[in-house]
């Protein structure tokens, strides 16, 4: 294995990030070309477009289950792998699941390669993060996580806009099979330039549950899995808020959702920094901002620059806040840092699953497709409420610091 030179480290890091674009690629273009899987799959479309797109929202729904269940199995049965073998392995397993979404026929077959797409997501970041912080060097968990986020973020600016106007000119599978190919490239890349980092043959998958019995853990799962269910209720539904609410053409969703990813990476990059700074501050200001973003979204995203504005906004606020919280969580899943890492994900997912379903309720009771909107700002006012819970149990706890300079990254 030739020396880990700074060239080689940043193409590391680099490959690392492009596993995460094509991941935010494949989980959010579903929310761009929702429309047209509903359309092509599902009867009563012309008809009943509320009920429909409800119903299409599933497919958004079973993909993050999977990453639900998957990201703590693959986190506990590979606890004593190589985390860059464990890296590859995920990867072919999201490449078998985006190419069969792009070729079965039905929605009940779509629906289920969209769940096996899912299984791998989340241990994948959660294994990305903490190779990010072993090739940047201890200190930098908010900087090393943020950098294997990027490649999500940078996905809403360009993967999914890109994909949602091809799945609108060319027809939804095309985005899949476009995904497919940026996984088969992330496979090489990781395979020729991410170190073969050592696996743990101490440890074992029983040792590595020992963080789900921890109620610390739990409650910042909690914290993650409500208090962004609201991002996930307003972004499922971005298409048809666009053109039925803000009355602007399709042609403006992929300007919409461009404008959503400027905030997550500008979110992303300010969450990185300043979590290594004042990790407990961000949190608590970061939760504030966002309650605040969802209630101007439900006020004034029916007006196209409002929609621009306060749906940047709730994507600025939300990344700012999950370095943080990840760097939070897996401090506190003690030696279990790959389960912690993972349930992260695996806790954004049920955010996403429970955020698209009652998203969709809300909307198919009639409440219209800006009501998400206020169901974000409840979501969130309750994650924030769980947060101030989980710094009261630290206090309790004696108060130990879960600042991430101090996260061991080995």
């Amino acid at each position: 294995m030739p020396p880990l030179t700074t060239f080689r480290r940043n193409l590391a890091l680099f490959a690392l990030a492009i596993g995460g674009f094509a991941i935010g690629t494949t989980e959010f273009a579903t929310m761009g070309v929702l429309p047209e899987i509903a359309r092509d799959l599902l009867p009563g479309y012309d008809a009943d477009p509320q009920r429909i797109i409800a119903q299409a929202g599933n497919i958004i729904t079973l993909y993050a289950l999977g990453v639900v269940i998957g990201a703590p199995v693959f986190a506990v049965l590979g606890a004593r792998m190589s985390q860059t073998k464990l890296a590859i392995w995920l990867l072919v397993l999201l490449f078998a699941g985006t190419v069969g979404s792009a070729l079965v026929p039905g929605f009940g077959a779509v629906s289920v390669f969209r769940f096996i797409a899912g299984l791998p997501h989340g241990a994948y970041f959660g294994v990305a993060s903490l190779l990010a912080a072993r090739l940047m060097g201890p200190g930098n968990m908010g900087k090393g996580i943020a950098l294997a986020m990027s490649g999500l973020t940078v996905a809403n600016v360009i993967g999914v806009p890109l994909s949602t106007v091809l799945g609108q000119q060319l027809g939804w599978r095309w985005v899949y099979g476009l995904v497919a190919v940026l996984f088969a490239a992330t496979l090489l890349l990781v395979a020729l330039y991410v170190p073969r980092f050592p696996g743990s043959p101490e440890r074992s998958p029983l040792r590595e549950l020992t963080a789900l019995g921890s109620a610390r853990v739990w409650i910042m799962v909690a914290v993650l899995s409500i208090g962004f269910g609201g991002f996930f209720a307003v972004y499922s539904y971005i298409a048809e808020v666009t053109t039925r609410e803000a009355g602007l053409g399709a042609g403006a969703v992929p300007w919409v959702i461009a404008t959503m990813g400027i905030g997550m990476v500008l979110g992303n990059i300010l969450g990185g920094i300043l979590t290594d700074r004042s990790p407990i501050g961000t949190a608590v200001w970061g939760f504030v901002l966002f309650i605040a973003a969802f209630v101007l979204y439900a006020l004034f995203a029916g007006y196209p620059l409002g929609l621009f504005v306060f749906a940047f906004l709730v994507s600025l606020a939300s990344s700012i806040l999950l370095p943080g919280l990840q760097a939070r969580l897996i401090r506190m899943s003690s030696e279990a840092k790959l389960l912690g890492a993972a349930l992260n994900h695996a806790a954004g997912n049920v955010a996403n699953s429970l955020g698209a379903w009652l998203g969709g309720l809300v909307i198919a009771g009639g409440f219209g497709y800006l009501a998400p909107g206020w169901l974000g700002a409840v979501l969130a006012a309750a994650g924030f409420v769980l947060l101030l819970v989980s710094l009261a149990v630290q206090r309790r706890d004696g108060g130990r610091s879960v600042d991430t300079a101090g996260i061991p990254i080995a």
